[in-house]
């Protein structure tokens, strides 16, 4: 019964790790004009990137311990 719920949540934050490493834009986005590069530096979309590599950072973190977990328990 653990074993099972573990792994509803491993996989669960498996498609969340994906979505958030989708969800952050390339680094070298906007990097061939000035005003993309502006635009990234001194607008929104730079602090939803960091959001987004905090969360895919922690989400990492989950998985890898999710694994181990599951591993010893399997």
């Amino acid at each position: 019964m653990l074993t099972t719920v573990l792994t509803v949540i491993y996989i669960v934050v498996c498609f969340a790790l994906i979505a958030s490493v989708l969800l952050q834009s390339g680094r070298s986005a906007g990097l061939g004009t000035i005003a993309g590069g502006a635009q990234t530096l001194f607008g929104r979309r730079k602090g939803l990137d960091d959001k987004l590599s905090l969360a895919t950072t922690i989400l990492a973190v989950i998985f890898m311990l999710f694994t181990i977990v599951l591993l010893i328990l399997g």
